[in-house]
């Protein structure tokens, strides 16, 4: 059994929905980043770079537990540990790697400060209405959706033509498109995968975990903790 620690968020429903796709059993442990669960002691034991999700496999390598931070190499471990979603060859898996680190180095942080600048920097206190910030993240990001827009013109994946890891860190952060002050009407290969990865049912419910806990981070009181402020 698999203890994940999550919140219901772009980078967490990377691995609950991996977790779904692979047919892990998996226990959640909420951290609940408005409140500030990701600096206590206990928890920074596990992600010492005090970021959600983790994970502790208890039957790691060599059957010894093994505790695992960041959302894309945790990707890749249960990529490697289940032989699933990682392609069948060694340019297969490449591919997967290439955007895979795409996503984790460039979609999510991007999509991340359009997020931040866009919706919560002008409630801070004192309001931080950035039109440059506004308008640089959400150019970046606009960016980087034409980047999928054209790869998904060749193929139905983004490493190809098979569903793997690279497509789950992707969709959460793609999936709030709109929130990034985004647009598919230019984008309709990108609009195809976004449907049809939200149609499969792992993908839903690994969306669906702790549903109801999202949206605790809009008070002004959890903004400063996410903030330090």
């Amino acid at each position: 059994m698999i203890d994940l620690y999550y919140w219901p968020t772009p980078n967490g429903w990377k691995i609950s929905i991996a977790l779904e796709e692979m047919g892990l059993p998996y226990e959640t442990h909420l951290i609940n980043i408005g409140a500030g669960d990701q600096f206590k002691p206990e928890f920074l034991k596990i992600s010492p770079n005090n970021r959600m999700p983790a994970i502790v496999d208890p039957d790691g390598p060599d059957g010894a537990p093994i505790s695992i931070f960041e959302s894309g190499a945790i990707l890749q471990y249960l990529a490697r540990k289940t032989g699933q979603f990682y392609g069948e060859t060694a340019r297969e898996r490449i591919a997967v790697e290439e955007w895979l680190f795409w996503q984790v180095g460039g979609l999510g942080p991007m999509a991340g400060q359009a997020h931040h600048f866009l919706k919560y920097a002008p409630g801070l206190e004192p309001p931080q209405d950035l039109p440059y910030a506004k308008d640089r993240y959400r150019t970046e990001t606009g960016r980087l959706y034409g980047v999928m827009d054209r790869k998904l013109a060749e193929t139905r994946y983004l490493a190809g033509d098979f569903y793997s890891i690279a497509d789950m860190a992707a969709w959460g952060w793609a999936s709030l498109w709109e929130g990034q002050q985004q647009t598919l009407d230019d984008k309709p290969n990108l609009k195809r995968w976004l449907d049809e990865l939200s149609a499969r049912p792992a993908v839903q419910k690994g969306r669906a975990l702790a549903a109801d806990r999202r949206g605790g981070t809009q008070s002004k009181e959890a903004q400063k903790v996410l903030f330090k402020r």
